[in-house]
C-alpha cells in the first residue's frame, strides 16, 4: 500500500465515483481512501446491486458526502441530479464496472442512477472492470468494450487471478493503488493539452499481408492491440498522432488519424508521407518476406502434394526510417519479437536497424502474446533497460509515451538515455 509521500496530488481535483455490483466493491472503500489522502473531493453513486456489498453510510463516511443511490430521488432529480453529478466532476471513475453496467454503457441505457448519469455526462470516464473470466472473455463484453474504448472511455485492469467463485483467469478489479495511479496519469496527460502538445507522432500497428495470389496470403497472428494502445496513449498526452496498420478489427482510437495499408511496402510509403514527425514507434509486425512474383490467378490444385513460392525480403520499414537525414525523427522505436535469445536478440536489432529504443518482448510458445490484453516488455537503450513485467498492453503504450515525452523535453540524444517511465 502506499504511503503518503508515493501519492499522487489530486489536490482540487473532483472525482464521481459509480460502484457498481460484485464482490470487488469492497475495494471501492479503499479506492475512496486513497483518493481523499491525495487532495481529491469525491462523490459516490452506488447502484441497487452496489450496495448489496457495501452500504451507502460507509461509502457516505469515507466521502464526507452524500451518497446517491436512487434515480427517483425527487429532491436530486428536481434539481436534475444525474446530470448535475456528472458535470461537476472533472473525471468519473467506474470501479468496479461490472459487465452488465459496461453493457449498458456500450448500447446507451439509461435504467438507474447509474447508466443515466454516465449517460448524460460530458467527462472523460475511467473504467475497473471486475467480473468472472468467462464474462471478460464473451464476445459480447470484448465487442462492447471495444465500442467504449473508441469513444474515449479509459481503462484499467482487470487482472488475473483467484476469484471469489473459486476459478481462476483473468476478471480481478485492479488494486484501488493502481486505479488511483491511472486516475493521476489522466490529469498529467491532459495538464495544458498534454505532455506531447504541439508534437507530432507515427505509430505502425497490425500485420501486413503479402499476396501469393488474389486470394490468398503471407501474414502473422498480430491483433494490433500494443500499436493501437501506443497510439492512443501518444494522443492522450496530446500529441498529433498518425496510425499506420494493417488489417485489424481493433478501434481507432479517439483522437488518432489513420491509414490503412495492405503490404509492407504500403506502409512504408505510407510511412515516409506522414513525415516528418517528432517521434517513430514502429509496433507492426510486418512480414519480413514476400512472394517474388505473385500469380495473378488463383492458384489452383492440380495433384501435386508440394508448392514451390519463391520469397524475397519486404522493404525495412525501421531501418528506412532510422537513416540520418534531415527528416529522421528525434526518436525512432522499434520492437523485438523473439522466442529465443530475447535480449541478445533486441540488443543486436537496436544496433542493425540504427534506432533509438527497441521495446523486446517474448513470443510465447502457445501463442498467448498475440491478442492478449498484457504484455511483459524490457525497454532497451544503448545504455540501459527497463523492464516492465506483465502490464497490460495499455500500461506499456502510456509507459512509453511518458519516456518519450520526457526524452523529448531534455536536450540529451535520446539514443543516450530512456527518459523515466
Amino acid at each position: 500500500m502506499p504511503d503518503a509521500t508515493q501519492l499522487p496530488d489530486l489536490a482540487g481535483k473532483r472525482l464521481l465515483l459509480v460502484i457498481s455490483g460484485g464482490i470487488a466493491a469492497y475495494k471501492a472503500l479503499e479506492l475512496i481512501r486513497l483518493m481523499r489522502k491525495s487532495g481529491a473531493s469525491v462523490r459516490a453513486v452506488l447502484t441497487k446491486a452496489g450496495a448489496e456489498f457495501v452500504t451507502p453510510l460507509s461509502v457516505g463516511a469515507l466521502t464526507e458526502d452524500k451518497v446517491y443511490t436512487d434515480l427517483f430521488s425527487l429532491t436530486d432529480e428536481a434539481e436534475m441530479g444525474h446530470i448535475r453529478l456528472s458535470r461537476e466532476a472533472d473525471l468519473i471513475v467506474v470501479a468496479p464496472a461490472t459487465a452488465d453496467l459496461l453493457a449498458k454503457m456500450a448500447q446507451g441505457l439509461a435504467d438507474d442512477i447509474a447508466s443515466t448519469t454516465l449517460l448524460a455526462g460530458d467527462k472523460t470516464v475511467l473504467v475497473a472492470p471486475a467480473m468472472n473470466y468467462r464474462m471478460w472473455e464473451h464476445p459480447a463484453t470484448v465487442a462492447n468494450l471495444a465500442t467504449l474504448e473508441s469513444r474515449g472511455v479509459l481503462r484499467v485492469g482487470p487482472e488475473p487471478g483467484p476469484m471469489a467463485c473459486g476459478e481462476f483467469g483473468t476478471g480481478r478489479m485492479a488494486e484501488p493503488a493502481d486505479i488511483l495511479q491511472a486516475v493521476a496519469s489522466f490529469f498529467t496527460s491532459t495538464a495544458v493539452g498534454g505532455r506531447l502538445k504541439g508534437r507530432r507522432v507515427l505509430v505502425t500497428s497490425g500485420p501486413t499481408r503479402e499476396a501469393i495470389d488474389p486470394v490468398r496470403f503471407i501474414s502473422n497472428h498480430s491483433s494490433g492491440k500494443q500499436g493501437h494502445a501506443i497510439a492512443a496513449a501518444f494522443a492522450k498526452q496530446g500529441a498529433e498522432t498518425i496510425l499506420v496498420t494493417g488489417p485489424t478489427v481493433e478501434p481507432v482510437p479517439a483522437g488518432v488519424a489513420v491509414v490503412r495499408v495492405e503490404s509492407a511496402e504500403d506502409m512504408l510509403n505510407a510511412c515516409l508521407k506522414s513525415l516528418p514527425v517528432d517521434v517513430a514507434v514502429c509496433a507492426a509486425a510486418v512480414g519480413d518476406w514476400r512472394v517474388a512474383k505473385p500469380s495473378a490467378k488463383k492458384i489452383k490444385k492440380r495433384g501435386d502434394e508440394t508448392l514451390e513460392l519463391k520469397l524475397t525480403q519486404t522493404p525495412d520499414i525501421l531501418k528506412t526510417l532510422s537513416k540520418k537525414g534531415p527528416k529522421r525523427p528525434r526518436l525512432v522505436v522499434g520492437f523485438a519479437l523473439e522466442t529465443d535469445d530475447l535480449m541478445k536478440n533486441a540488443a543486436a536489432k537496436l544496433k542493425s536497424k540504427g534506432c533509438d529504443w527497441i521495446v523486446a518482448n517474448a513470443a510465447a510458445q502457445d501463442g498467448s502474446v498475440f491478442g492478449s490484453d498484457y504484455n511483459s516488455v524490457s525497454l532497451v537503450s544503448a545504455e540501459g533497460t527497463q523492464s516492465w513485467p506483465r502490464v497490460t498492453k495499455q500500461d506499456v503504450g502510456q509507459r512509453l509515451a511518458a519516456a518519450a515525452a520526457d526524452t523529448l523535453s531534455a536536450p540529451t540524444n535520446p539514443s543516450r538515455k530512456i527518459g523515466a517511465a
